[in-house]
């Protein structure tokens, strides 16, 4: 799946970006930082994806470093909703856990292409937007510390270094992004399910 990836619950990749002009420009700036990177993709690159002039683009974006803020921004809340979910929703520490890398991983194995750009790209943003994205990334880190303070204090986890885990357990999930191959052997939700097992395993909560 590539430029065309759809963001989850929206029949049209990207649909939440409007006019159609400046979805088509972020889809065809998904595309090139994926398989170019950041900083050796053009602005004509992008406009030439999209099928516009470079000086279109500059009507909807006023630079490439704010394309690839609006990627991140729009990959980074959808993070934190998916995360947030897991953690507020019902259930044991464990099958909230559970709930969370499974659900984490799938987005990050169907949206391979996007994800990338989204957690990989975060030096090349300027000052201000980076310290916007992260702020966000704290958030979802929240999210899945809490979930295994909650186990921990249950008694459901054993976990000797709260943070080092959620920092271990949100890296796994990430990665992801990185090597899934759609044609490969195991499809998302066999992943998420994988990796779930991996975590619970990790926080003491796998099968005695």
């Amino acid at each position: 799946m590539s430029a065309a990836e759809q963001t989850p619950g929206d029949d049209t990749p990207w649909g939440e970006v409007t006019p159609e002009a400046a979805r088509r420009l972020l889809v065809a700036a998904v595309d090139a930082f994926a398989e170019r990177g950041y900083h050796a993709t053009t602005t004509r690159d992008i406009a030439g994806r999209a099928g516009m002039s470079p000086a279109a683009l500059y009507i909807h974006y006023k630079t490439k470093e704010e394309l690839l803020h609006r990627i991140s921004a729009i990959g980074h809340d959808k993070a934190l909703e998916i995360l947030q979910t897991a953690a507020d929703g019902p259930g044991t520490a464990a099958e909230r856990l559970t709930a969370a890398v499974r659900s984490f991983v799938r987005w990050h194995a169907e949206r391979h292409t996007t994800a990338r750009v989204v957690q990989y790209e975060l030096d090349a943003l300027g000052a201000e937007h980076r310290t916007e994205i992260v702020a966000l990334r704290r958030r979802s880190d929240a999210a899945v510390r809490r979930i295994i303070n909650e186990g921990v204090a249950s008694g459901e986890f054993d976990v000797p270094d709260i943070p080092g885990t959620t920092l271990a357990v949100l890296s796994l999930c990430i990665d992801v992004a990185r090597w899934f191959d759609s044609a490969g052997r195991r499809t998302p939700d066999e992943v998420g399910a994988l990796y779930a097992d991996l975590v619970l395993r990790m926080v003491g909560a796998g099968p005695k």
